[in-house]
């Protein structure tokens, strides 16, 4: 190379943005712990009348707890389970994911925008980031229940895209359905099926990003 020719470019990632999904990513996540004290066959009985999975996503899609418990006057026998669910909730949330928070504490440092996509009933995304300090260290997130849009509706991943700028082709979004997963494929973003934090790692690196293959040791940066 001669003084005057030019210096190679810097090899460098294409991806400026992560969005993580919270539930089962950065927050485990457990409804069942929202019952201690009741008997476990009652609790499922509850769940499989009530069909949580549906019940639950109407909660994350924006409707309020008042609205779900009008509901079930037909059924007034399953509203006291309900109620048991939002007064135990907090307890639902089990500490953050093994290896997690130093991800997202090494993205952070890495100068990467980091956003959440996180399905939630609005009136309980307080304790999200009580049980995982990470969630503080997101730029902005997008509350499936303050805007009335859940995963894996196209409308939500739209909503985050303009809200923050974000342009799909530069973006990794992770979550642990693999649903949400495709819609988000779909949508441009490179997406993650979330299976384990050294995982996403790898995933990450595999996409170009810096990042450790593991944690480094007692979760120092540098």
């Amino acid at each position: 190379m001669t003084m005057l020719d030019p210096a190679p470019p810097t090899p460098r990632s294409q991806i400026d943005t992560v969005v993580y999904d919270f539930g089962n990513v950065l927050v485990r996540w457990d409804p069942y712990a929202a019952f201690d004290g009741h008997d476990r066959d009652e609790v499922e009985r509850w769940m499989a009348e009530i069909d949580f999975r549906a019940f639950n996503h109407a909660q994350d899609a924006g409707r309020t707890w008042d609205a779900a418990r009008a509901t079930l006057t037909d059924r007034p026998h399953l509203v006291p389970f309900v109620d048991a669910y939002v007064t135990g909730f907090a307890g639902t949330l089990l500490g953050p994911v093994p290896g997690s928070a130093e991800l997202v504490a090494e993205l952070k440092g890495l100068g990467l925008r980091l956003y959440g996509l996180t399905n939630w009933s609005a009136e309980l995304f307080g304790h999200a980031e009580v049980a995982a300090p990470a969630v503080g260290l997101m730029d902005d997130v997008v509350v499936s229940g303050r805007v009335g849009l859940a995963k894996p509706d196209p409308r939500i991943f739209a909503h985050l895209t303009a809200a923050f700028h974000v342009e799909p082709a530069r973006a990794v979004f992770v979550d642990d359905s693999p649903v949400n997963v495709a819609a988000a494929r779909d949508a441009g973003f490179h997406a993650v099926h979330f299976t384990g934090t050294d995982a996403f790692r790898a995933a990450l690196r595999d996409l170009g990003l810096p990042v450790r293959q593991t944690a480094a040791p007692g979760g120092a940066q540098g």
